[in-house]
């Protein structure tokens, strides 16, 4: 159940209540794709840096260890030791993007598995059968994730079918959630916008998917090779036709100026493997922007990555050591690197919902928009 608490600007401070737990909105989702944060970050070291969400992705599990051998060992949560609620992405963004080769049709795709080569096929069904063994908190509707630019009819067809394809993954979690050997009875569903960034498919699509009685609505497909503007303008056009009383939720978005301007037009959900993959190479974000901690200027500097951080890493290490092990290539560097990434995501996120609660978005956004 989503609650609306305040409202500035478009930004929403919202609460959202799963059967794990309620996420506080706006927040960010920590992306754990195959049950782990890369640069050797687990769950437990999530509880530190103020995660509340755990996403992991339905494709990678599917592959490796195997979506049975993780119900077998209780579940996601359970097989990750988070104790948070948990997203799993349906898998189609993978294999759209990982599957050179692949075959489109009504019943769903049919794909090489990236790993070893052998076929597979996933369609609606297959999706949340799969992220119901996982015993996910949130499932996302498995979709055609189009590329950009994609040709207008094309893009109208594959909106229309993915349409149908959502009206499949809620019969099928419907009765996923009654059988007594689930592992969560109580998993909800995502359903996903595209139409690449054609307004009117966009708006036609979102008119369509909110009529299926689903938990929460994602905007698909952006942050993909379109400008930033396309990507405002996309949220812009899409916004007033989502319903205000569902969570919305921008996928694999983004930097940190993208998440603010995000939550200025209405967005309450954020994932994006940007802050520990820029980590794992020195990319590191701070409170005055972002530095790369591998310049030599840095070889000598005995200050913390940010001054203004209370992360772990910022706590006990310096900048200098930092970038010793980075150049040394030990995994440490990396590590420490990824929870001050994630820290300031989240701490992002906090600030933004406490400017909202105190009703000062706007001066925060504007502090902060030429920063980030």
């Amino acid at each position: 159940m989503y609650i609306l608490k305040r409202k500035e600007m478009n930004a929403r401070r919202g609460e959202f209540i799963t059967p794990h737990g309620t996420i506080q909105l706006p927040g960010f989702m920590n992306v754990a794709t195959c049950g782990a944060i890369k640069g050797g970050v687990s769950a437990i070291d999530l509880k530190n840096i103020k995660c509340q969400v755990q996403l992991c992705n339905t494709y990678h599990l599917h592959l490796r260890p195997g979506d049975e051998i993780v119900k077998s060992q209780g579940g996601i949560r359970k097989f990750t030791s988070w104790e948070g609620p948990v997203l799993t992405d349906s898998g189609g963004f993978q294999v759209f993007s990982l599957s050179k080769l692949r075959k489109i049709s009504e019943e769903g795709v049919e794909f090489f598995s990236h790993i070893d080569g052998h076929k597979i096929f996933m369609g609606p069904e297959e999706s949340m059968k799969i992220q119901s063994n996982l015993g996910s908190t949130i499932a996302m509707a498995f979709d055609e994730c189009i590329a950009n630019p994609a040709e207008y009819n094309y893009t109208k067809n594959s909106c229309d079918r993915t349409v149908r394809w959502l009206k499949r993954c809620k019969d099928t979690i419907d009765h996923l959630n009654t059988l007594e050997t689930t592992l969560n009875p109580k998993q909800m569903l995502f359903g996903i916008n595209q139409g690449s960034t054609y307004k009117d498919i966009r708006i036609e699509h979102m008119k369509k998917i909110r009529e299926i009685n689903v938990q929460g609505f994602a905007i698909g497909g952006l942050a993909v090779g379109e400008t930033a503007k396309e990507m405002y303008d996309t949220i812009e056009a899409v916004e007033p036709y989502m319903p205000t009383d569902k969570p919305r939720y921008l996928m694999g978005v983004g930097t940190p100026i993208n998440i603010l301007e995000g939550v200025a037009r209405g967005v309450d959900l954020f994932d994006c493997v940007m802050p520990s993959r820029n980590a794992r190479h020195g990319k590191i974000f701070t409170w005055q922007g972002s530095l790369n901690i591998l310049n030599a200027k840095f070889e000598k500097d005995n200050s913390p990555l940010d001054e203004n951080c209370n992360c772990p890493t910022c706590q006990y290490h310096s900048r200098a050591y930092i970038r010793h092990l980075l150049k040394s290539k030990e995994i440490l560097g990396m590590r420490l690197c990824v929870i001050h990434n994630l820290y300031f995501y989240n701490t992002l996120m906090g600030k933004i919902r406490r400017s909202l609660d105190n009703g000062n978005f706007e001066i925060f956004y504007n502090q902060y928009k030429s920063i980030l």
